[in-house]
């Protein structure tokens, strides 16, 4: 009898411990963002694109000296690894692509932009592939003839978004044939000009 009430106490007090190691981890302070960002699959045009901003949220010089398109990319580039939740708006729930795009555009340069991506495709102005600027908007077709996705342009083709069901923001490059097939066009909104 001694024995079971040693190993039940045992036992108890390992799950205590557990718990306790559990709730003080950061993980579970932030359970939408994972603890290392990905690595991305184009090797010399990430580092550019990483350094850039990395160097740019680092530097001591004011906001207000940075472009509204540094800016907006460096905040959407904190936002890696947030989980794809249909209909999410918010960090706290998660991210649609049109849902992320509207975030980052507010919180980083406090602009409303339209609330899904057809919406947002029809405003701006239209934007040439190989003339498209860090800030830009880039759309894609998924289902059928309608645009149904949109992202953020970053730099070197690369772009950011929330891209589907059990997937977190990331970033992709344009030239992926999954991309390329599907590229709807692009639009730089009215606030970037």
């Amino acid at each position: 009898m001694a024995s079971m009430r040693s190993a039940a106490a045992f036992r108890f007090s390992a799950f205590v411990g557990f718990a306790l190691a559990c709730c003080a981890s950061p993980a579970l302070a932030s359970p939408l963002v994972a603890p290392d960002p990905p690595v991305i699959a184009v090797p010399d045009v990430s580092l550019d694109v990483s350094t850039k901003i990395d160097d740019a949220t680092h530097d001591a010089s004011p906001m207000a000296a940075r472009s509204p398109r540094r800016i907006l990319a460096d905040f959407a580039m904190k936002l890696r690894n947030i989980a794809y939740v249909r209909g999410g708006r918010e960090l706290t729930t998660g991210f649609d692509c049109s849902g992320f795009v509207r975030y980052v555009f507010h919180q980083s340069l406090g602009l409303e932009l339209p609330s899904n991506s057809t919406t947002q495709f029809a405003i701006g102005r239209n934007v040439d592939r190989d003339a498209l600027r860090m800030g830009d908007l880039v759309f894609f077709r998924i289902h059928g003839k309608r645009v149904s996705h949109v992202g953020i342009y970053l730099d070197n083709g690369l772009f950011i978004h929330s891209p589907s069901r059990g997937k977190r923001v990331r970033i992709d490059h344009l030239d992926a044939s999954y991309w390329a097939k599907r590229f709807a066009g692009a639009k730089r909104p009215d606030a970037l000009t």
